[in-house]
């Protein structure tokens, strides 16, 4: 647990225009993949527009460490079908999450993430100060399949006694 940087919670919040893989819908679900760790949403029935709003919470050892995301087509008698899969980008969040920022007004945008070919975001993704906190939602188109996208929302959870992006502390991740 010494190894351990912090959490990171991300908020699987809805499915757009996914894929047909049963007749006429799907049952969707998210599994989210970072290393050994793996955590899944619930199965939103006949629905390719579902909403989630599941939030799944990665134990971070490693901010390198690639997070996965994949969309499966609930089955009852066969294997679940793929509905396509996105990478997570989690750097420029935590970048932010190195400025050390404080007490800024809420609704600021820390930064700005453009779509391109090195990351799966559809559209433009902000670092959003909140609260005290620091957020990222993204839209993220899918691959290896034909349409669809999932919007997410990060947010880094300190653990009690240190935090892991503070100069001074001896887990900073460099």
């Amino acid at each position: 647990m010494e190894d351990l940087l912090g959490l990171l919670r991300i908020r699987v919040k809805r499915g757009i225009n996914l894929v047909v893989r049963d007749t006429v819908s799907s049952d969707p679900y998210v599994v989210i993949t970072m290393g050994h760790q793996k955590l899944k949403t619930g199965v939103v029935k006949n629905n390719c527009n579902p909403v989630w709003n599941d939030v799944l919470t990665l134990s971070i050892k490693d901010v390198h460490t690639p997070i996965l995301l994949t969309v499966y087509d609930k089955d009852t008698f066969t294997e679940d079908d793929k509905m396509g899969d996105a990478t997570i980008d989690m750097k420029p969040y935590i970048d932010c999450m190195r400025m050390e920022l404080e007490n800024l007004p809420n609704g600021t945008k820390v930064e700005r993430v453009q779509p391109n070919r090195n990351n799966c975001l559809s559209d433009e993704s902000c670092v959003i100060w909140n609260d005290g906190k620091m957020f990222q939602d993204m839209c993220l188109r899918l691959r290896n399949v034909k349409q669809g996208e999932v919007e997410v929302q990060l947010e880094w959870v300190d653990l009690p006694g240190h935090k892991a992006f503070h100069s001074k502390s001896v887990y900073a991740p460099y």
